[in-house]
């Protein structure tokens, strides 16, 4: 080997340990170094432990009203060819047990926002589940049916759909929709912060 190619190798040689060099510093530099802050922040969301607990209520029965009401209703009949009219009339006191509240099993983790300590809970409107009738309470106070009418088999059972009806519109008109609201929201309100929630807002859907 002449003395320019020893020379040309002893350069090659040298650029190849100093680049070798430099990655070791690299590595070890990248080793022992603190990783730099990250730009994004990753925050848990508990929910699911949220929403759990919170379906465990299903229908949550908030608020009960108790109305009474007096249907008068009365079957016009044609009788003699159009020529006479008779009458079946009925007379019925009527109460009944309207039961409000918010039903839950639709509730999922989107309704639920935690940040931190504070919790903003989205749950569906107050609805009413059931108007019964009270049968000790529910009584006919009078059945006049006239000599030319014929009594219908089923007046009683018509005035009973009335009666239902229109208990649930008294209901409605007394209230019933806010005080269900209000009621939901302290009942959900704290059992939101039974689970280690300070802060705690529900809001309820469009009904």
């Amino acid at each position: 080997m002449g003395p320019a190619l020893r020379g040309a190798a002893t350069v090659l040689l040298v650029i190849v340990l100093a680049c070798l060099g430099s990655v070791v510093v690299t590595w070890i530099r990248a080793a022992v170094t603190p990783d730099p802050e990250p730009t994004e922040v990753l925050e848990v969301r508990p929910t699911p432990s949220v929403v759990i607990a919170i379906r465990d209520l299903a229908r949550l029965e908030t608020t009960s009203f108790h109305v009474e009401r007096v249907i008068d209703m009365t079957s016009t009949q044609r009788r003699l060819f159009g020529l006479v009219q008779a009458e079946d009339s009925i007379l019925l006191v009527a109460a009944a047990d309207i039961v409000a509240g918010v039903d839950l099993a639709d509730v999922s983790e989107d309704d639920v926002v935690i940040e931190g300590e504070r919790v903003v809970l989205t749950v569906p409107a107050p609805e009413i589940f059931t108007v019964a009738l009270d049968n000790e309470r529910t009584y006919v106070h009078r059945r006049d049916t006239d000599v030319l009418a014929q009594r219908s088999a089923n007046l009683e059972t018509r005035a009973r759909r009335e009666a239902e009806r229109t208990l649930r519109e008294a209901a409605i008109e007394a209230g019933i929709y806010d005080r269900a609201r209000a009621s939901a929201e302290r009942s959900l309100g704290s059992l939101v912060r039974s689970l280690g929630y300070e802060d705690v807002t529900v809001r309820f859907r469009d009904p």
